[in-house]
């Protein structure tokens, strides 16, 4: 069996199985207190930085998911491509990924049918170093129970390409879509948090004419809010800071956002 191998335990998020555990509950702990009673969501937006920046954040769109663990049976997760620059969509030929607590099956009846879909291409150069995806898997294994995993690393893609990708694995309530992205990048705090309030705004009007500015995640996340609008979707907001308010300085942020789509 073909497995990708974590490539950012160590650096992300603790290499060590127990660490992990313990720094992922110890969050979802906290985020606890904030959490909402509400329908199981479709949608989660969380970011993916090291857990030390932005592992807080995306905690409070997890901990919502707990509730569901027995419901959500596959997750399609897309992120931006850090590391590799492509066209299109790109999956993976691996049978599974790996993290330090265990190994997550990839879903090979959803992955063969969105494989001819536009732009959508398949290679591992695309998946080898990329943390947007990987950083994500720790929390689903503890919020989730068993699920099969359709991971999709996004080059340049139309909102149009990666909407079609979503629609075709839309299914039913035993699907769920993670989007991976993080906000604005490298300007002082306060500018930071003005900015991206505005984004936040328009995530919760489902726009989708994002760009690279205001989410580095900007070609899933265009893609995702493009179906959410298609599908009715309601966006509300869970969690707003920046690197300045978790463990770095204020002069030069990276925004975070977490936010679940019903």
């Amino acid at each position: 069996m073909s497995i990708r191998e974590p490539a950012v335990a160590g650096m992300f998020y603790p290499a060590q199985a127990e660490q992990l555990q313990r720094s992922i509950h110890e969050m979802l702990a906290e985020a606890s207190a904030g959490k909402a009673e509400s329908p199981p969501p479709k949608m989660i937006i969380v970011p993916h930085a090291g857990y030390i920046y932005s592992g807080p954040i995306a905690a409070s769109a997890y901990q919502r998911l707990k509730p569901f663990a027995d419901i959500y049976q596959r997750i399609i997760l897309l992120g931006p491509s850090h590391r590799f620059a492509f066209q299109g969509l790109a999956l993976s030929a691996s049978d599974a990924f790996r993290t330090p607590l265990g190994v997550i099956p990839i879903d090979q009846k959803a992955v063969e049918l969105i494989s001819t879909c536009a732009g959508v291409i398949t290679t591992d150069q695309a998946h080898r170093y990329e943390h947007s995806l990987e950083v994500q898997l720790p929390f689903l294994q503890l919020t989730l129970n068993q699920f099969t995993l359709v991971p999709i690393v996004v080059g340049l893609a139309s909102a149009d390409q990666v909407a079609s990708v979503i629609n075709t694995l839309w299914g039913g309530a035993e699907t769920l879509f993670v989007i991976s992205s993080d906000l604005s990048h490298y300007h002082d705090y306060m500018t930071a948090k003005q900015l991206d309030s505005e984004t936040t705004h328009k995530i919760l009007k489902l726009d989708h004419n994002l760009n690279g500015e205001q989410a580095c995640g900007c070609f899933p996340l265009n893609g995702a809010l493009l179906c959410a609008e298609q599908h009715h979707l309601t966006a509300t907001s869970v969690d707003l800071r920046n690197s300045g308010d978790t463990a770095g300085s204020t002069d030069a942020v990276v925004g975070y956002g977490a936010y679940v789509l019903h």
